[in-house]
């Protein structure tokens, strides 16, 4: 799997409920700003140590970052590292579906195992639903259309269309 897929998503409403998560995992506290001690402690529990006063000097005198900065901090960190973010027009019809599998199927084997959806949960700071394996094997099991105990891409598109259908 290549570094883009975890990084960032082409389609602009999958990165923007992708990076609330995270930046909701990382604001302990549920304030709306990413102060610089609980930057420091979402970084040292990926282990990305960083020293405290590297991360002030980073966050350049303000108190925090809010959703936006982060938002902000998130794209100019992928445009210098990936180049510019392509439109969903240009890069084609599912690839946004395509990549949002392939944040899930880690190995990259073409399918979502048990194992590979906890792990995305504990992620995505949802490690309370995936704590329990026999809970992940429910979930697997409610968009499992041909019973193998994995979601292909064909059975995670399913589910998506039901998930973008159930929000609108």
């Amino acid at each position: 799997m290549s570094t883009t897929k975890s990084f960032r998503l082409r389609s602009s409403s999958l990165n923007t409920i992708r990076l609330r998560r995270i930046f909701d995992v990382f604001d302990d506290d549920g304030d709306g700003e990413i102060t610089v001690e609980e930057l420091n402690r979402a970084l040292t529990k990926l282990g990305l140590e960083e020293t405290p006063g590297d991360l002030e000097s980073f966050l350049a005198g303000r108190s925090g970052l809010g959703f936006e900065d982060f938002a902000d901090l998130h794209r100019s960190l992928g445009d210098s590292l990936f180049g510019s973010q392509l439109t969903e027009e240009e890069d084609g019809g599912d690839s946004d579906l395509v990549e949002a599998f392939h944040v899930f199927d880690e190995d990259g084997d073409g399918f979502i195992c048990p194992r590979e959806l906890q792990s995305v949960l504990k992620k995505l700071g949802l490690g309370e639903e995936g704590r329990d394996i026999s809970r992940v094997n429910q979930m697997i099991c409610s968009v499992d259309r041909n019973h193998d105990g994995l979601v292909d891409f064909s059975e995670f598109k399913i589910m998506m269309s039901g998930i973008a259908a159930a929000s609108s």
